[in-house]
């Protein structure tokens, strides 16, 4: 995410933000990008909204830098997406269809699920109180304007508590945050 929290076209212009590519734009420091080795550690499964789920699941089941994640459970939450619209070959899929579903899957048994992309899924579980922990990659760059993974409501504070940091060469921060009920 930008600094001022926008998660908007990150590698490139799908969503139409004029400044999309924005990550591409910053010096690679491999060490920035270990966050998401380590999240592979702990998934269990992913979670998708449905325009994520139909971007990344044009590529990532044949792409070789996501290999460990077609085997994992995907969830996608999802009012319109169809059992036919679902790719093959890419491991077990379930719709969800609403913030209740999200809710009644968090009570079973299972470890940590991670949600990719799906600004407005992450947005919509936190204001539900279904959001966990946070982990983000912050970027030294003011977007001002694009999608967050933080609401704007009007609503009650939300306290977090650090949970890892680290400072990279390029200026990415990475930030843990777990969610202090």
């Amino acid at each position: 995410m930008s600094l001022d929290g926008v998660v908007d076209s990150p590698g490139g212009v799908v969503e139409g933000h004029r400044s999309g590519g924005w990550v591409m734009e910053t010096e690679f420091v491999p060490e920035a990008y270990s966050l998401k080795a380590e999240e592979l550690e702990e998934t269990t499964a992913l979670m998708f909204g449905r325009r994520s789920y139909d971007a990344f699941a044009q590529t990532w089941p044949a792409s070789e830098d996501h290999v460990a994640y077609k085997e994992l459970p995907k969830y996608v939450v999802s009012t319109t997406l169809g059992e036919d619209a679902l790719v093959d070959g890419w491991g077990e899929t379930t719709i969800l269809r609403s913030a209740d579903d999200v809710a009644k899957l968090k009570e079973s048994e299972g470890g940590p699920i991670f949600i990719h992309g799906s600004a407005e899924l992450a947005r919509r579980l936190g204001e539900a109180g279904l959001i966990d922990r946070y982990h983000l990659l912050v970027f030294p760059v003011l977007l001002a304007a694009g999608k967050s993974v933080f609401s704007r409501a009007d609503r009650d504070k939300q306290n977090l508590r650090l949970r890892d940091s680290a400072a990279y060469a390029n200026g990415v921060v990475k930030l843990i945050y777990d969610v202090v009920r």
